[in-house]
This record gives structure tokens, C-alpha cells and sequence, in this order.
């Protein structure tokens, strides 16, 4: 497969940026070359040969029996992931993607001796915000891409020039078209400072941040680390959970005294650390062993369908043809990326990275000083009440409870994200 363009000359580099920097793209993403600091165009472009390799290997699956139960409760059911099969199979088009993403300015760059790969769109609206936007597991930049022309281009998604932002969308470290670490410690306090390497390297003095999953880790550390231009983040993943309900939860006894939002929280929270951390617990301790899901796509898919209950359920409605977030090809899309770069057990790493480091609970403030905005999906792993996000995040300057969507908040209703991120940065703008 041919990822980065061969290499060319100064001048045609520069005659390039001259003609890309009317669609928004920085000229100084052309640096000359032999510049450590060197960030180069890229495309990817998968081989015909890997695709028919796919398609082989999907309709070689060797299939188990059925669950003995008629629910969820042993895993991805044999019905749904056998829809998924049938559809990639027979009516996917991995094309349709890989020219949606080349059709966005899309660069690599080495930061403490690894490539990043990142889109970056800039707005065509003057004093447009920059933000940096990073997905989590199972996702990946493709979870991000229906919120580019809503930010970049407000004014044709129902909003004002007022609302613009300049876009900038990472692959983590060994997800995607970024390099695979050869050696431990890329945690999230690295990836959050090697992200501020990132805007300073693109030349923004100013910018906020913003992240679910793994992102709203990498986020949040950003934030406590304080780099010089970060003036708030944004989370639809929070880390609010207060230390006694942390405490509570590990023993199973539910405290006297919750509020309705922290009731139905609690019980979120009791329901996934019962029943939903069984992939988390395996790539926390041996993501080396997951062989299985690099040799077979329907391993892999059905290694990530199974993240959260809510996640899934909704994944499953898709298959059964009902009208959801996502489509089929949303899904696809997503899992044939990490297929094509062979990154399932390079992003796994990122769990045995963080668990074998110093770090709180997943879900556990960290001690924010900078402003925060919040917004509360109600199929998200647990719904932050706004009771435990004020306590968590001292300068809270916005928070929304959306009335749908989950874990993939960008990916699901980019407009409800869309909308809260105008709101949620606009008393920022001013410093800008």
C-alpha cells in the first residue's frame, strides 16, 4: 500500500502550498526538507490486491455455533456480526472513504521520534478559533470527519462566521496512517504533550482542545499540563466521577442521598465495570495475544462492536436495517481502516501503556484549572451530572445533556456536538 507521496522539490512543494493555502491549508505545512521540524502532504492509497485480500478472508470466516442465550449477555451475537459479514462482503466500498478523506488536507510530522499523521482544515472566516479534536478506541479520525464542514464552514451548517474554527484531527500514536511505537511509554501524558508540539509547530499561539475516550484523556492532561495557548477544552467523555463513588463502586454498595442524574449514573457505571470492561481488561494485560484479530476481519470486527452495551445495541439496530447514528458503511469504514494499516494491536498497546504508568482511574478528576465545557451524551458509557461535573472542573463554563447519542458523539449527531461546541467556546473567542 502507498501511503506518503515520494519525495519533490522545494519549489514544487511551495508551488503547491501557493495553490492549497485558497482551500484553507497553512503554507507552512510545506517546510523544506531535511527540517526536523518537517511537516509533508499525505495520501493513502490502499492496493487493489489488499482489498480483494479482505474479501477473501472475510468469506473464508470460520464460524462458531450460536450463543445459548437470546441476548446479548455472551457477546456479539452470530446474527448480527453475520449481517456485518454479508454487507462487507457483498455491497461495501472501501473507495468511497479513501477518497473522502484524501479529499481533506492531510499531513505527517515527526514529534519525539514518531510520525504523526493529522487532517487540518482551516476556515475561510476570519478570527476562526483553532481547535484540536482526538478520537479514542474503537475509533479513529473517520469518527471526526462529519464535524469538519460544520466548524470550518458554519455559515452553510446554520451558523454564523462568528462560529468558525480552524480544524485539526490526529491519529494517536500506532492508530491509523501515525507511526507505530517500537518501544513502551506512548501514554496519554506523552500524546498530550507531543499534541502541543502539534499546534505550536502549525503556528497557533492560541487554540482549545477537545476529546472523547482516549481523546478526552489526552484532552484533559493537555489541560493539566497547561501548555502555553490552550485556553479550554471540551469533553463529551467527562472524568467526574467523585472518589467516594469511585470507592462505592468497587465494593457494589450504592450510597444513600443521589440525585436522580446521579442514580441513573451510578447505575451506568455499576453495569459497565460489571459487564463491559472484558476487552479493556485483556489489552490492559496482554494486547500481544490478540493475533486473532489482526488474521481475521471478523475477529476484529466483532473484537470492536463489543466496547459498550449501548454502543453495540445501537451497532446491532444498523444490521437489522433500522435508522440509527451511524449507517453500515459508517461502521465499516472505521474497522476497515484499522484492517488496512494493521493497527489492532499497535492501538491496543495504548491500554497496556497507560495501565503499566502512573495514572488515576479512568474516570477520575484530575484537577483542571483551565476552563471546561461538558456535554453529557445520554447513551455515553455513564452521563456526567452536572452535580459532579462542577465539582470536578472549578472553571465548568458549559454544560448540556443532548437528548441523543452515545459514546461516538462526533461520528453519531454531529450537529448536537456541533452546536455545543460553538456554545461551549464562544466566551473563549475573545482571546483569540
Amino acid at each position: 500500500m502507498s501511503q506518503n507521496q515520494p519525495a519533490v522539490s522545494r519549489r514544487t512543494l511551495l508551488a503547491v502550498a501557493a495553490s492549497i493555502s485558497a482551500l484553507g491549508v497553512l503554507p507552512e505545512a510545506f517546510a523544506a526538507s531535511g527540517d526536523p521540524n518537517e511537516i509533508k502532504p499525505f495520501r493513502f492509497s490502499v492496493k487493489d490486491a489488499e482489498l480483494s485480500d479482505l474479501a477473501r478472508r472475510v468469506a473464508a470466516t470460520r464460524w462458531p455455533d450460536r450463543e445459548t442465550v437470546k441476548d446479548h449477555s455472551q457477546g456479539v451475537q452470530l446474527a448480527t456480526i453475520k449481517k456485518l459479514a454479508d454487507h462487507w462482503a457483498k455491497h461495501y466500498d472501501w473507495r468511497k472513504i479513501e477518497t473522502k478523506l484524501n479529499s481533506y488536507p492531510q499531513f505527517t510530522t515527526k514529534i519525539d521520534g514518531l510520525d504523526i499523521h493529522f487532517i487540518h482544515v482551516k476556515s475561510k472566516h476570519a478570527n476562526a478559533l483553532p481547535i484540536l479534536v482526538t478520537h479514542g478506541w474503537p475509533g479513529s479520525i473517520i469518527e471526526q470527519l462529519k464535524i469538519i464542514e460544520p466548524l470550518t464552514d458554519p455559515t452553510a451548517h446554520g451558523g454564523s462566521a462568528e462560529d468558525a474554527f480552524h480544524v485539526v484531527i490526529p491519529s494517536l500514536p500506532g492508530y491509523g496512517f501515525s507511526g507505530k511505537p517500537t518501544e513502551p511509554g506512548w501514554t496519554p501524558p506523552r500524546i498530550a504533550k507531543a499534541w502541543a508540539v502539534l499546534m505550536q509547530r502549525l503556528g497557533y499561539a492560541k487554540y482549545v482542545a477537545q476529546g472523547g475516550d482516549w481523546g478526552n484523556a489526552v484532552t484533559e492532561l493537555m489541560a493539566v499540563q497547561e501548555p502555553p495557548g490552550l485556553l479550554g477544552i471540551h469533553t463529551n467523555m467527562a472524568a467526574t466521577v467523585p472518589a467516594d463513588i469511585s470507592k462505592a463502586l468497587s465494593s457494589g454498595s450504592q450510597p444513600a442521598g443521589l440525585s436522580p442524574d446521579e442514580k441513573r449514573a451510578w447505575d451506568q457505571l455499576d453495569d459497565f465495570y460489571k459487564n463491559g470492561l472484558g476487552y479493556a481488561i485483556e489489552m490492559n494485560n496482554r494486547p500481544q495475544t490478540l493475533y486473532g484479530i489482526v488474521d481475521s476481519p471478523i475477529g476484529l470486527a466483532s473484537w470492536m462492536l463489543d466496547h459498550d452495551i449501548r454502543s453495540y445495541d445501537m451497532i446491532a439496530r444498523v444490521f437489522d436495517g433500522k435508522t440509527e447514528g451511524l449507517t453500515k458503511d459508517d461502521i465499516l469504514d472505521n474497522i476497515t481502516l484499522y484492517w488496512l494499516t494493521n493497527t489492532a494491536i499497535s492501538s491496543a498497546r495504548l491500554y497496556w501503556d497507560n495501565a503499566h504508568s502512573p495514572s488515576g482511574g479512568f474516570f477520575d478528576p484530575r484537577g483542571i484549572k483551565i476552563p471546561v465545557g461538558v456535554s453529557a451524551f445520554p447513551d455515553e458509557i455513564y452521563q456526567a451530572p452536572q452535580s459532579w461535573a462542577e465539582k470536578a472542573y472549578p472553571k465548568l463554563i458549559f454544560y448540556n445533556r443532548p437528548p441523543k447519542g452515545g459514546h461516538f458523539a462526533a461520528w453519531e449527531q454531529p450537529m448536537l456536538l456541533t452546536a455545543d461546541l460553538r456554545a461551549a467556546f464562544k466566551p473563549l473567542r475573545k482571546s483569540i
